[in-house]
């Protein structure tokens, strides 16, 4: 089962407004466990970037001048994304931003259908506990270390963890062995137990008395006829 967790940064609040995608990060997930296959796309917003955005990912102007446009890298994003499961943390929000990118270079829109917000199944697991990535890596007690500030990527690496989490956890030590090593052990358990007559079940004299003397007290019992 392939999914991909999905995260983007951005120069504000609202693609409506202006604000565009600048950051793409990506994370594979094969049956919910990274593969290290993972894409990272930096972009040219091709506008400024709000000081109050700035000091949440730090991603400057400077910085994002010599990038691509989204238009430029868009095919190779759909390309890694293929039809798989997006994870993302508040999916509304960075489908809005894509489909909008997508759609101004001429590209179908990602369904919602085809994400799943992991905040949705926070909410529903833990109601009314915070749902913030931050909360839920302390919940679980992911390392934050690295998370001065945001960055796509890595928040896409610590959603993957969480997300783990939220599906039930790891288990390494869980193995199911095929038919052949079932039946091999199997028949080594058998060889190894010593063989037991059956034990006697008769019943004594006193037993059989006490049985006739209960049929006496009862009317027509089943037992005599």
């Amino acid at each position: 089962m392939r999914e991909v967790v999905l995260d983007t940064e951005t120069t504000g609040l609202d693609p409506d407004a202006g604000h565009r995608v600048i950051e793409i990060g990506c994370v594979e997930l094969e049956n919910h466990v990274p593969t290290n296959n993972n894409l990272q796309l930096f972009l040219n917003p091709q506008r400024d970037i709000p000081e109050e955005s700035f000091k949440v990912h730090g991603l400057s102007l400077d910085f994002l001048s010599d990038k691509p446009l989204f238009g430029d890298v868009a095919e190779r994003f759909l390309e890694f994304i293929a039809d798989a499961k997006l994870v993302i943390h508040n999916a509304e929000f960075d489908l809005k931003f894509l489909n909008a990118e997508l759609v101004r270079c001429g590209y179908a829109a990602i369904p919602t259908e085809q994400a799943i917000d992991t905040v949705q199944i926070a909410r529903r697991r833990f109601p009314g506990a915070q749902a913030s990535l931050d909360a839920l890596c302390r919940r679980f007690e992911i390392d934050l270390s690295e998370r001065s500030l945001h960055g796509a990527l890595l928040d896409c690496q610590l959603l993957a963890a969480v997300y783990l989490e939220l599906m039930g956890g790891r288990q390494p030590g869980l193995i199911l062995a095929d038919d052949k090593s079932s039946q091999t052990t199997s028949e080594a358990l058998r060889a190894s137990r010593p063989h037991r007559a059956p034990r006697p079940h008769a019943t004594s004299p006193d037993e059989e008395e006490a049985h006739a003397r209960m049929l006496e007290k009862l009317k027509d019992p089943i037992w005599t006829h």
